[in-house]
């Protein structure tokens, strides 16, 4: 396990001044998970009242960081610092540290500050036992840890909100604040992706940030718009999914290759999987609609679903093996580190407390009812089904819940136009709440074909955006 200085002298010292004000000191990692990076962290209390004052013990967690010092000649400055902040909720910085090559590229000279927050990678867990590196399944629950873990949540019902998207901010404004601190100079930014983009906008509600500008990445929706929350997500693939096969019913060839609609041709399909075992068998979870919303999220897949269908309407397999290589190439591209597996009970216990919405509009809902009101889908997610066991205790929903920070440094959004996680529309109405208050200057960057991440998905439309707007220059939008 990476060994993370303490910091405790200092914190005695700081002992009765304001959080934001501790620096990070950087070591060389122990861990082999990015040669030649330095990690630090910072400790931070359980809990913190509504003024952002430590609650009980001041040390009781640890926000781990990783830094990627700047590619500029020795004795040189960074040109300037970009913090990453993960999506999920659950996933750690280890997303992205693969995909380094494309960020010195985007943000040359640049150093790089990549935080686990609370709850993920290797900052302070949920289950401290369970989720250690040195357990079973490591990071991941594996086995009798599932019931343990829940378990051991469950006995301690009100120790969910010290894991909470605003306790989470509160981290992350104290990591900003305190590193900036130590250099007026250069620029700081801060790049945000999908969950990642909703736990900034939190931090901005809890006040400014001394950065020059933000990054959005597939932005999420209006937290209590009730088309786009986490229950509604198999609506939201579907409506994709659908565009996606129209694109093949309007392009020659792909139309030649099927014959007739594409929809036409997965329905057929769906009856023949319904109708025989050994075909759903083939399918990893034995859903075919879980299993065709999935491939929406990488291109190369993306691109292969009518010919999948067509072969296997055909009763072929060549196509679905095809297609589980490049989902697999896709998911090896982002790297394996032990702080790489996701956090499901922090997926859990924020889904259910913030961004699932099914809770309060239609309680009583189950599995009946999800099933009926997906009947007539043709692709979906695992996602609303997964919520509806819960399992986990939800925190309740403070002040923060649905606003918007009333003031947001200069600000980019990048959207793909076939996201099936963070739609398009959603991200639309939420830059222009932001826009219609006057909280800053915020600009859409549309990425025409682009699925959810675009740092992964369209790197090369990342890159001509990202270097655009450090120059200070307007946005563009991009074609995948």
């Amino acid at each position: 396990m990476t060994l993370l200085p303490r910091l405790s002298l200092l914190a005695a010292l700081l002992a009765g001044t304001s959080l934001h004000a501790e620096p990070m000191f950087f070591t060389p990692c122990s861990d082999t998970a990015a040669p030649g990076s330095l990690c630090s962290g910072l400790n931070v209390p359980g809990s913190y009242d509504a003024q952002g004052r430590a609650v009980g013990d001041a040390d009781a967690m640890h926000v781990f960081v990783r830094k990627f010092a700047a590619d500029v000649p020795a004795g040189k400055p960074a040109k300037g610092t970009l913090w990453l902040v993960a999506g999920g909720p659950g996933e750690s910085g280890a997303t992205f540290y693969s995909l380094l090559p494309t960020l010195r590229r985007s943000f040359p000279g640049f150093e790089f500050l990549i935080p686990d927050h609370r709850g993920t990678g290797h900052s302070s867990r949920l289950c401290k036992v369970e989720e250690s590196e040195q357990s079973p399944g490591g990071r991941a629950l594996a086995g009798a840890e599932w019931a343990s873990c829940f378990k051991g949540i469950n006995l301690m019902p009100e120790y969910a909100g010290q894991f909470s998207i605003t306790t989470a901010a509160r981290d992350l404004k104290a990591l900003i604040e305190g590193e900036r601190s130590k250099h007026k100079q250069p620029p700081v930014y801060v790049y945000s992706v999908s969950y990642g983009t909703q736990l900034v906008l939190r931090t901005l509600q809890l006040g400014p940030l001394p950065v020059k500008g933000m990054i959005f990445d597939s932005l999420v929706p209006p937290q209590t718009d009730a088309r786009w929350d986490l229950s509604q997500r198999s609506h939201v693939v579907n409506q994709v999914g659908l565009q996606v096969l129209a694109r093949c019913d309007a392009d020659a060839a792909c139309h030649a290759a099927l014959g007739e609609p594409a929809t036409t041709v997965y329905r057929r399909v769906l009856d023949k999987a319904q109708a025989d075992p050994a075909l759903l068998a083939k399918i990893h979870g034995k859903n075919l609609k879980n299993f065709l919303g999935g491939m929406l999220d990488v291109p190369a897949a993306r691109a292969r679903i009518p010919y999948l269908l067509h072969d296997l309407d055909q009763g072929g397999e060549t196509e679905l093996a095809a297609v589980r290589a490049t989902l697999a190439d896709a998911a090896a591209s982002l790297g394996s580190y032990p702080q790489s597996p996701l956090s499901i009970p922090l997926v859990s216990i924020i889904s259910n407390s913030e961004n699932n919405l099914q809770l309060s509009l239609r309680p009583g809902w189950t599995a009946a009812d999800l099933e009926r009101d997906e009947a007539d889908l043709l692709l979906t997610s695992p996602l609303p089904r997964i919520l509806l066991g819960g399992g986990l205790p939800a925190y309740p929903r403070d002040a923060y819940f649905g606003a918007l920070p009333a003031k947001v440094p200069t600000t980019l959004v990048l959207q793909g136009t076939l996201d099936p996680k963070t739609p398009y529309a959603g991200a639309q109405a939420q830059v222009q709440a932001l826009t219609q208050r006057k909280a800053g200057k915020v600009a859409l960057a549309t990425v025409h074909n682009a699925p959810h991440f675009i740092l992964w998905t369209a790197p090369a439309c990342f890159e001509q955006a990202s270097t655009r707007f450090i120059a200070g220059k307007q946005a563009q939008d991009c074609t995948l």
